[in-house]
């Protein structure tokens, strides 16, 4: 059974709580999450019972996902929370459990299993190109247009159909 990947949703959904199983989640990723049922010790109780395991995801699959998630075009609604829990699921080559569509569609071109919390999941990986809509220039990466300043937009890039292509 692959390792489950845990973000912050699936904590506030009780994912861990209620299983038996082992899981991960990110320093990050804890951080954020660690006042949920603090006063009952709940956290603790998971980790000292070897049910969470927090494990910081080595330098080249963070680089990996960054690298992702600027081809795709998710990188600007990435936290870094959200880029290390991608990079973890990678490196134990396990299961994520997340609602969050950036997360989710990193994650898919990446080839992860995604598991979705509450919700039915993304039903298709998709592209984002960032556009300047003063100059009508396309980026990827950065969130103003080095040209006129403009902040710029996402919008779903277009695919080529596999019908128009020529083969030789």
């Amino acid at each position: 059974m692959a390792s489950k990947i845990l973000d912050a949703t699936s904590f506030y959904a009780g994912i861990p709580f209620s299983s038996q199983e082992t899981s991960f989640t990110t320093p990050l990723v804890f951080e954020e999450i660690k006042h949920i049922k603090i006063r009952q010790g709940a956290i603790d109780v998971l980790i000292q019972s070897n049910r969470l395991k927090i494990v910081e995801p080595q330098r080249e699959f963070v680089d990996r996902v960054l690298q992702e998630a600027i081809k795709t075009g998710d990188i600007q609604s990435l936290s870094d929370e959200d880029v290390s829990i991608i990079a973890l699921c990678l490196q134990l080559s396990g299961e994520l459990v997340t609602d969050d569509f950036a997360i989710s569609n990193v994650a898919e071109h990446l080839n992860l299993k995604v598991n979705p919390v509450m919700t039915s999941g993304i039903a298709k990986v998709k592209d984002w190109i960032y556009f300047c809509s003063g100059c009508h220039k396309t980026f990827s990466g950065i969130s103003h247009c080095p040209t006129c300043g403009n902040k710029l937009a996402r919008r779903l890039a277009r695919r080529k159909s596999s019908s128009n292509r020529i083969d030789k």
